[in-house]
């Protein structure tokens, strides 16, 4: 079972490592659901995580609000994957919708493409983020991801969280058949993690495991031992 820890600052970065976290979802202002970080913050991350085999998945994220961006706002994405990946990230973390609240393919296969192609000297992880639960149809977004090469899927199953979620969560997993992962977030503590993974049957689980706006050591641990 794989915890990953979202952290919104480098003191966060530091306690998730501390603590056992096997991988770091990096970003900045999580009040607003998170945004793409600052070149230094990555740096940062990556020099801590990296002696500890701990990956980086960078969240790639312009701006907040929704999901539909303008073609100026996805050059900026591509312009930010290229900077994740100079500056040591392991992943990336994409999404990309259109107004009616489908995946937007040529966005995001773009993201994908330009992803690899920066990082041709090693494998790079893509996860596409919570955009998926607004999508209108989550088995065909399912399908979509899996056939332009996602590695994951972050998602709470289309619920405010990944408890309440669980019935969608399972499905996808089933539906997923091993074609791609599915990481299950939004409301992940130390009661209701290893519950949410034994009842989907997935392997990854995200969460924050907050005190404050800084990663609680003691609530990363607690959760390894849960879900181990």
């Amino acid at each position: 079972m794989t915890l990953e820890v979202c952290c919104g600052n480098i003191p966060s970065v530091r306690a998730a490592v501390q603590a056992g976290a096997d991988r770091v979802e990096l970003c900045r202002d999580l009040d607003v659901d998170g945004l793409t970080p600052t070149a230094e913050m990555i740096r940062q991350a990556t020099s801590i995580c990296h002696p500890a085999a701990v990956k980086v998945h960078v969240l790639i994220r312009p701006r907040q609000g929704n999901f539909v961006y303008t073609p100026v706002e996805y050059r900026q994405t591509l312009s930010d994957i290229q900077m994740a990946i100079r500056h040591g990230a392991d992943g990336i973390v994409i999404g990309a919708l259109t107004a009616q609240g489908d995946i937007d393919l040529i966005q995001t296969a773009g993201m994908i493409a330009h992803a690899r192609q920066s990082s041709a000297h090693r494998p790079i992880s893509i996860t596409f983020h919570r955009a998926f639960d607004v999508c209108r149809d989550p088995i065909l977004a399912l399908g979509q991801l899996i056939h332009l090469g996602c590695d994951r899927i972050l998602t709470s199953g289309q619920q405010p969280t990944a408890q309440a979620g669980i019935p969608l969560l399972r499905q996808l997993v089933q539906e997923a058949a091993g074609r791609i992962t599915i990481l299950c977030g939004a409301g992940v503590n130390t009661e209701n993690a290893r519950h949410i993974l034994l009842q989907t049957h997935a392997t990854e689980i995200h969460g924050s495991l907050r005190t404050g706006t800084v990663t609680d050591p003691d609530k990363v641990r607690k959760v390894k031992e849960a879900i181990r």
